[in-house]
């Protein structure tokens, strides 16, 4: 354990279909998975109980202060088409020890937004990303990776034993 500030971001980069978007992007908001729950009470119980039902995660967000042609023709809109977006960081300890976070995602672009243009102020071009598929991992060691199907927690699946149950393994 330190008892110095640690894993404190210093600086960041978007990656937008293999294209860095080095000096492009602003402002990055990656996504952790969230537990779906529903409440129950049923016959003989006091008060309601949260049961996990499953998983949900919101949408990879970013902006551009350029109005990026390549990053808007990623907008299709067809089924099955998807794009690789990965959001890197570098985390720096009080101590110097650097980290770095690598956030992959697989999904489409769903709603660039080129908000209003005004002389003389900057324009942005925000973006989300509906997450198909995403993996966060520090320093090489995976944090978490979801998909439809699977969600494991520091490369434990946390999902494997419904999976055998329904034989899908």
């Amino acid at each position: 354990m330190k008892s110095t500030p640690a894993y404190i971001l210093r600086n960041c980069a978007l990656w937008v279909d293999e294209d860095i978007k080095v000096g492009q992007a602003s402002e990055m908001s990656i996504s952790m998975p969230k537990e779906k729950s529903e409440s129950f009470r049923n016959a003989g119980m006091i008060k309601e109980r949260k049961v996990p039902m499953g998983y949900e995660q919101d949408d990879l967000e970013f902006s551009l202060t350029a109005f990026d042609p390549a990053t808007l023709k990623l907008m299709t809109g067809k089924p099955g088409v998807e794009h690789q977006f990965m959001v890197t960081g570098a985390h720096v300890d009080e101590d110097g020890t650097t980290h770095s976070a690598v956030y992959f995602v697989r999904g489409r672009l769903v709603s660039p937004d080129a908000g209003s243009w005004k002389p003389g102020d900057k324009a942005e071009l925000k973006c989300s990303v509906v997450q198909n598929y995403a993996k966060l991992e520090i320093d090489g060691e995976e944090i978490f990776e979801i998909d439809d199907f699977e969600f494991s927690a520091g490369g434990v699946s946390q999902t494997g034993d419904i999976r055998a149950a329904l034989m899908l393994n």
